[in-house]
């Protein structure tokens, strides 16, 4: 959904400096195509008032060609050789810059941008302000009409979603108006109402095609009981604009009832006796397709006749069908709907919020209503209630995203950065707590365990799952994708950091602790041969717990300190001292017509407000699926490593997934890489020592050593991303390359024994 870009008139807007310089550059950006291989000098000119425009991101950091395109709306500024700025003035030539400008509607919009680019800022693709409604594409106006728009003939109305919705709702709501028609014609003084569902019933049968009119009744053509006054019933007739023709009326009998009885005693059988039912079932046709959402033109449909069709008084509503020649409709044109499928609706927004996280707060509603309720698990059993609190783990993510981006763009720069840092992890590190809570109050170390695989599963999926789909996604679409390999270069030299910081206590105890078996066999049967032993580990608790107490804890302090205080010192390099290999700036550039204030879909107070009953709504589906996760563990023949490296770790992730492949998209690699390498250095740098800093204050089973399997999977994961982020560029067959690597090890936590304790 990108606006097309039009050439400012000089007349309106003045010659813009450069212009001529751009129209020559653009045919020679068209026949080069490489931004790498030009060169020109950067400027910071000043914004004009009144124009804004997104700061611009070097080739590297946008890695594409001159027609990249990172989030709507953005242009490519024009491109200069030096033999097209020798042709002009100095002053053309100050222009002719190597940059592609990140063009934005308002202020809002270019902090959330730029925050984008920020080190240890979440990356949010959606919109936090409302978009010009004249920079929306056709498809996307469409999805926001209100289904009262008569369109030329767009061929035949049978199609499959049109008959998907006379299988599902047609044929059974047709049904209901005849019966609820029946009734009203049995009440006599109901008996126009009658004729309105009678209507009704043959429109909702199949409603492609066909209008319903509200009509003006001329003053001087007075109606009585639903009919004209001093006209013959029966032999009267009505002329349609539509249709060009006479047609006959129907004999109506209750026009012979009073006028006055019949207005009320009508309105009232309609209210007691039909409307009621009809309510019933359109609010029920009404959710089904909204859940649906392919079906929302149906939710429209259903919901535009409770709210207007049937209020309204029944000789003021006309149902026609269309035809082929149509002319201008004398009246309201009320509901005329063409198609019942849209599969667009993907994009559909509820106040800046996608219509999926929108469906899914009903998840969140039922998982918190039946944990709290059915706490004996009479109505379900534990199993099922697990799956629906991790399931509701991925709306309430969407949202505490969204309010996070939304606060970090209207607040400066250090708000935003306590934001993020507060509750950038607040996710993952919710449900970390309440499994290690759980496990210390039952004094069972399988819930430690979890926690260390589900922390190692992240790291593992944000280093080579997360930028392996994104590059094999974007790869089918782009062919080769560049990226900023500088600030990829900050994020590997974290990552490096942080990893030997965390298994440095690990390798620690393997030095220096005892190895400890359950029990050996004698292979050979002779005393000096091969034992075969089993639950082998070191034991750190040898002499009184001497190792651990004076050696290890300490290590384990020392690394929590140190690796907080390094996460600060990559913000300060990111963001302040080397803030430049981000190559982001503030452009003079500006969209035509984009002179719109910011209309933000939540301010400030209101994002605050979402973000604190998100992480509430959290905690309660942590504490739901830590309760509930026993018999899984328990009963379940799958090892329990995989469960933390797969369902517990990537499930919360999900909505950061689709942001990348978003972004991987719209050739924008650089920030699906980020948004891989940011959560990973969180994990190592923020969410691990914040969890060896809550044992200090709430004793847990929970002890920095890792196994084995974790360490070689972390390290080899890390050095791998590194070696393939080495030169800047990829394809879908280096992204090939990390996913399946990511499967292989996937395997072997598939096929590796359970951890001791569990």
């Amino acid at each position: 959904d990108v606006p097309k870009a039009t050439e400012p008139r000089g007349d309106i807007e003045g010659p813009r400096r450069g212009s001529l310089c751009d129209r020559h550059c653009s045919t020679i950006n068209n026949v080069h195509g490489d931004l790498g291989d030009l060169g020109c000098h950067l400027h910071r000119p000043r914004v004009p008032p009144g124009r804004l425009a997104m700061g611009w991101v070097g080739h590297e950091a946008l890695g594409g060609g001159s027609h990249h395109l990172l989030s709507p709306p953005v242009l490519p500024t024009a491109l200069c050789s030096p033999s097209c700025c020798q042709q002009h003035s100095e002053e053309v030539c100050e222009s002719c810059v190597v940059k592609t400008t990140l063009m934005a509607e308002n202020v809002v919009e270019a902090n959330k941008l730029s925050n984008n680019y920020k080190f240890g800022f979440k990356k949010w693709k959606s919109h936090v302000t409302e978009r010009p409604w004249e920079d929306r594409s056709e498809i996307v106006k469409e999805l926001y009409s209100d289904l009262n728009v008569i369109r030329g003939s767009g061929g035949s109305t049978v199609t499959c979603g049109n008959v998907l919705y006379l299988l599902l709702f047609g044929w059974w709501l047709s049904f209901l108006y005849v019966l609820v028609a029946a009734m009203m014609f049995i009440t006599v003084v109901g008996a126009p109402y009658g004729q309105l569902c009678w209507d009704l019933a043959g429109y909702f049968l199949w409603p492609f095609g066909k209008v319903i009119q509200k009509v003006e009744v001329p003053k001087s053509r007075q109606v009585l009981g639903g009919c004209e006054a001093g006209t013959e019933v029966g032999t009267k007739e009505e002329s349609s604009a539509l249709l060009g023709g006479p047609v006959p009326r129907r004999w109506r009998p209750w026009c012979w009832v009073n006028a006055g009885y019949w207005h009320h005693g009508g309105t009232v059988a309609w209210f007691c006796l039909g409307y009621p039912a009809l309510v019933l079932a359109h609010g029920l046709v009404c959710v089904t397709s909204w859940l649906l959402v392919v079906l929302i033109p149906v939710a429209k449909l259903s919901a535009r006749t409770l709210t207007r069709v049937l209020l309204l008084p029944p000789e003021r509503v006309l149902v026609r069908r269309l035809k082929m020649t149509e002319v201008p409709l004398e009246g309201e044109v009320v509901l005329c709907c063409y198609r019942a499928v849209n599969p667009y609706y993907y994009k559909y927004t509820v106040d800046g919020i996608n219509v999926f996280a929108v469906n899914l707060l009903l998840l969140v509603l039922v998982t918190l209503v039946l944990g709290y309720v059915d706490s004996h698990n009479h109505l379900s059993s534990s199993s099922i209630k697990f799956t629906l609190a991790l399931l509701s783990i991925m709306p309430l993510s969407y949202y505490i995203g969204m309010a996070i981006a939304s606060i970090s763009a209207q607040s400066n720069f250090a708000v935003g950065a306590v934001v993020n840092a507060t509750f950038g992890s607040i996710t993952e590190l919710t449900f970390y707590i309440t499994a290690l809570i759980k496990g210390s109050r039952e004094g069972n170390r399988c819930y430690a365990e979890i926690v260390k695989s589900a922390l190692t599963g992240t790291l593992v999926g944000c280093v080579l799952f997360i930028p392996g789909l994104c590059m094999v996604i974007g790869g089918i679409r782009h062919q080769e994708q560049r990226f900023n390999s500088r600030s990829a270069g900050v994020s590997s030299a974290l990552l490096f950091l942080s990893v030997g910081g965390v298994f440095a206590p690990t390798l620690f105890s393997k030095v220096y602790g005892k190895l400890v078996c359950g029990e050996c066999h004698n292979v050979t049967q002779n005393p000096l041969g091969h034992y075969l032993c089993h639950n082998c580990h070191f034991d750190l608790m040898e002499n009184n717990g001497t190792l651990y107490y004076s050696h290890v804890q300490p290590l384990v302090y020392t690394v929590s300190l140190l690796l907080p205080a390094a996460y600060l010192i990559g913000l300060f390099f990111t963001l302040k001292t080397h803030s430049h290999i981000y190559d982001i700036h503030i452009s003079d550039c500006h969209m035509p017509g984009h002179h719109h204030s910011a209309v933000v879909h939540w301010s400030r107070w209101r994002a605050l407000v979402i973000l604190l009953l998100s992480t509430l709504c959290m905690s309660a589906c942590a504490d739901l699926a830590t309760e509930h996760i026993s018999p899984i563990l328990t009963n379940s023949t799958i090892s329990q490593y995989f469960i933390g490296v797969t369902v517990l770790a990537m499930v919360p992730e999900l909505p950061e997934i689709v942001n990348g492949i978003q972004f991987a998209l719209q050739n924008n690699l650089s920030l699906s890489i980020e948004i891989g390498n940011c959560i990973a250095v969180q994990v190592c740098m923020l969410q691990i020592p914040i969890l060896v800093l809550f044992t200090i204050f709430y004793p847990t089973n929970f002890t920095l050593v890792f196994s084995d399997l974790h360490v070689y999977a972390s390290m080899f994961s890390v050095v791998l991303m590194n070696y393939t982020f080495m030169d800047g560029k990829c394809d879908y067959f280096q992204g090939t390359v990390l996913v399946m690597v990511y499967f292989i090890l996937l395997a072997v936590y598939f096929f590796a024994p359970s951890p001791s304790g569990c």
